[in-house]
């Protein structure tokens, strides 16, 4: 699977306090998200299971185990949420709480740590009154390798995003040395198909105009499911059985595992956005194969080089790993070269950082400082690159489709953040870009400011609450 970045905590805001009722069904439950867009995605049906068990006054944290800092991180914002509502029910689930239950249980913060294969069922939620107060009682973590379906969670919105998450897959049988990833979500999953095609149609239908694909593992998708469909398949599917979608993304995938149907896509579709994450890590081979990765340098930037001369317009982002075990000057600066070469204009930088059980965590480690210090490098070649992206798109005029955000931002079809005023209303606009600036495009002063495509609704009322 590819590295998921761990995000800041998306919070959402709600209810009070424990003793003020748990049937008072006016206060919502509260999520606390770390990490990946599929935690962003579950974790709305966190707050619709929670919600329909009568819980109130609670607040879920739904945690990233990628790195020792993201788990560091959710604990320090449990203290905090307790701290500021001392009265409130603190459940834990998500990777870290699946991958070290008893780090989480033994925090007197915590009420409950509970399962990534539990957190999205309305019964967990409803069971939580029988939970005891010891750390062993407090858990409730099944095997996860044991789980062998991925059950689809009927989301209709997510709130506070213009665009919305549809899992298609869960899980990864893939041991990359780095990665705990497999051991908080277990072998890979596939949704059936049936059932993401009726997920997006309902989120399309509800007023959505970006849907964005995602999974732990994306391009494993379908390996499991009767007939073996691919990601292009479902891809293709999607695109046919709902042609109201105006705009279809896909979350990090691993080029390698790339398909013929998704190529075709990729070139034919233009419903089919021209940004593509990429799950490289490294850019030197020997590093690749000490990771147990799939794909040589080779391979990534062929890959690269097809999707380009398919969408000249098309822009990539990609995970890299600084300061893995072995890792010497000479393998870094392949990282570093493959930066401007492959010219990836939005780079996740992720310094090494081992995790318990996993095999490059009994590897000889580099020096903390060294990795900080590579991990800045690759950080400052990534916004050189993004620069080199930013200036050929202003230089390049003409008029762009975009979808405004939220907060004075909006974002192309390939992804590159614009600048726009902080009132418009959320959704599609053609806008005509001047230049850039920190980090982001910016407007022509006389942008095209589109109305929203006739028989459509306005995404506010879709995606705001």
């Amino acid at each position: 699977m590819g590295m998921v970045r761990p995000a800041r905590p998306r919070n959402r805001c709600l209810g009070a306090r424990r003793g003020s009722g748990v049937n008072d069904v006016s206060r919502p439950v509260r999520t606390l998200t770390f990490g990946c867009r599929l935690n962003i995605y579950e974790s709305e049906a966190i707050s619709r299971a929670a919600g329909e068990a009568g819980l109130t006054d609670t607040l879920v944290v739904n945690t990233c185990a990628v790195t020792a800092e993201a788990v560091r991180s959710a604990r320090q914002q449990i203290r905090k949420a307790r701290r500021e509502n001392p009265d409130i029910r603190i459940v834990v689930s998500g990777c870290a709480a699946q991958t070290e239950p008893e780090t989480f249980a033994a925090m007197p913060e915590v009420d409950a740590v509970i399962g990534n294969d539990l957190k999205t069922r309305a019964e967990t939620y409803r069971s939580l009154p029988d939970f005891g107060v010891s750390d062993s009682e407090k858990i409730r973590v099944n095997d996860i390798m044991s789980v062998r379906e991925t059950a689809p969670q009927m989301v209709d919105s997510i709130e506070g995003h213009t665009r919305a998450f549809v899992q298609v897959q869960n899980g990864c049988d893939h041991r990359c040395t780095f990665c705990i990833i497999p051991y908080g979500r277990g072998n890979s999953r596939s949704v059936p198909m049936g059932a993401v095609v009726e997920q997006v149609a309902k989120l399309v239908d509800n007023g959505y105009r970006e849907i964005v694909l995602t999974g732990v593992d994306a391009t494993s998708y379908g390996a499991d499911l009767p007939g073996t469909p691919t990601l292009g398949r479902l891809v293709q599917t999607v695109l046919r059985q709902v042609p109201g979608i105006e705009r279809l993304r896909l979350s990090s995938i691993d080029s390698i595992e790339v398909d013929a149907a998704l190529m075709e896509v990729i070139g034919a579709e233009l419903r089919f956005m021209p940004y593509l994450h990429l799950s490289l890590q490294h850019g030197d081979n020997l590093i690749l194969k000490r990771m147990k990765r799939r794909h040589a340098r080779e391979d990534a930037l062929a890959f690269i080089e097809r999707v380009r001369d398919l969408r000249p317009d098309a822009a990539f982002g990609a995970d890299l790993i600084a300061g893995f075990p072995t890792e010497t000057d000479a393998h870094f600066q392949r990282s570093l070269d493959l930066v401007e070469e492959a010219g990836i204009a939005f780079l996740h930088v992720f310094p090494y950082s081992p995790r318990p059980g996993t095999p490059a965590a009994r590897m000889p480690q580099l020096d903390r400082g060294l990795i900080k210090e590579r991990a800045a490098r690759l950080r400052a070649a990534g916004e050189t690159a993004l620069d080199r992206h930013l200036s050929g798109m202003a230089a390049s005029g003409g008029d762009h489709r975009v979808l405004v955000e939220r907060n004075g931002v909006a974002r192309t079809e390939n992804f590159t953040p614009v600048r726009v005023p902080a009132d418009w209303t959320p959704g599609p606009r053609t806008i005509r870009i001047a230049g850039h600036a920190d980090g982001m495009l910016t407007l022509h002063e006389d942008p095209v400011r589109s109305p929203a495509p006739a028989g459509t609704r306005e995404l506010e009322a879709a995606t705001w609450r």
